[in-house]
């Protein structure tokens, strides 16, 4: 009988695909109320069109920030059964705690709250095993007090926590990010994480490449959609934008290379030139630039869909990287559906998502604990993503990590 999974904030189905995939695991109940922003209203990120489209069933559409503990407890007993809990996966939103957002440092994002929220549900569900997946400020930054609540209340309740950062491109992923994650399991299991499992090994610079992820697809023109795949679709762009992409060089060029050209300047829009007068740039470069082929892209937000908004465009084609494109490099397979009536939902699907190609490493961690059998690493190679077996190298190093004591 496989281990039963629950997930809040479901999001388009990043954590859970891994669990789905992973044939000793069954997904039971999934939760969310697909809000993109605290202005936005509730329904209107569309991420559970996508969560079904991949995983055959929709979550449940309740804002875990409002609901009753007993009328939770009544959807989950709907679809559990007499069945106990094996694992409760809750990614609370991270962007509350994110360093992209300037102000994360002086105020406390309410959002930041459902840290708290979630431990409340763990006391009332008793899982096996608990997962949580955020931002690394989660763990180091300066509103760490969420954290520690749910350490304390989770050890008092007689759990044992491993809890680190990591930059994800150690264990596969084609992306630069770095990422808190927190394994917590009852008094009956020892936690592991991802650097126990990669212990000893490390991944090819060739695998966590661009070129390796997206190389291969077919060339794409801005405002087109790829007659064979829906997702690998771009959208248009204007005039100057066009014109400025045109002519920042390819393979890792910014529009700070604008200013090296004749008559580039005309192409800087008035924040570039005031960065410029002010000689700070700082990582402002990173906006409208392109990605590099041989190096990992740069972290994929959940506003990825303009090229304004970080180092979105392809390294040589003049556009937005691709739906497609996005998806391989946040570690989707390449037959992932994405749904939404706005191809900017879409974008944020990807960019708001725990990557699969790390969550199936993460369900074979959790059948580890479980079964107190450690795979061998190659059996824990999402198929269809940019990693393969002959990627995965000996190294006399432990991948990079950092084990935090609060």
């Amino acid at each position: 009988m496989p281990y039963t999974v629950i997930d809040l904030f479901s999001g388009g189905g990043g954590m859970s695909y891994g669990f789905h995939t992973h044939t000793n695991f069954e997904i039971v109940a999934a939760f969310d109320a697909q809000i993109g922003k605290p202005s936005s209203a509730k329904g209107s990120l569309q991420c559970n069109q996508t969560y079904q489209a991949n995983m055959g069933f929709a979550p449940f559409e309740v804002d875990l920030a409002e609901i009753p503990e007993k009328e939770l407890q009544k959807l989950v007993k709907s679809r559990l059964g007499k069945k106990e809990l094996d694992v409760m996966i809750s990614c609370a939103p991270c962007t509350g705690f994110s360093r992209a957002k300037s102000n994360n440092h002086l105020l406390d994002d309410p959002r930041n709250s459902l840290v708290k929220r979630s431990a409340d549900f763990v006391v009332t569900f008793k899982p096996k095993i608990f997962i949580m997946e955020n931002a690394r400020e989660l763990l180091q930054g300066n509103f760490t007090g969420h954290f520690l609540y749910l350490k304390k209340k989770l050890e008092s309740a007689g759990y044992k926590l491993k809890y680190s950062t990591h930059f994800l491109s150690d264990f596969g992923l084609p992306q630069k990010r770095e990422r808190a994650l927190i394994i917590a399991t009852n008094r009956d299991f020892e936690p592991y994480g991802l650097e126990d499992l990669w212990q000893g090994y490390t991944a090819t610079k060739e695998a966590i490449s661009v070129r390796r992820a997206i190389s291969w697809l077919p060339k794409l023109e801005a405002g087109e959609k790829n007659a064979d795949d829906a997702c690998h679709s771009s959208p248009s762009l204007k005039k100057e934008s066009l014109q400025r992409i045109m002519h920042i060089p390819a393979d890792g060029g910014s529009w700070v290379d604008l200013l090296n050209i004749r008559e580039g300047k005309k192409y800087l829009i008035p924040s570039m030139l005031r960065s410029v007068e002010k000689g700070k740039l700082g990582s402002y470069p990173d906006v409208y630039g392109r990605m590099k082929w041989d190096l990992p892209a740069a972290t994929i937000k959940r506003e990825c869909a303009h090229i304004g908004n970080g180092r979105y465009s392809h390294p040589e084609q003049h556009r937005l990287c691709s739906v497609r494109e996005m998806g391989l490099l946040q570690g989707f397979p390449k037959q992932y559906q994405f749904k939404s009536s706005s191809l900017a939902n879409m974008y944020r699907h990807i960019g708001d998502a725990v990557p699969p190609l790390i969550s199936f490493q993460i369900a074979n961690i959790c059948n580890w604990i479980l079964t107190n059998k450690k795979p061998n690493l190659n059996q824990c190679i999402l198929e269809g993503c940019s990693l393969g077996p002959r990627d995965i190298i000996k190294t006399k190093e432990v991948c990079g990590n950092l084990n935090l004591a609060i």
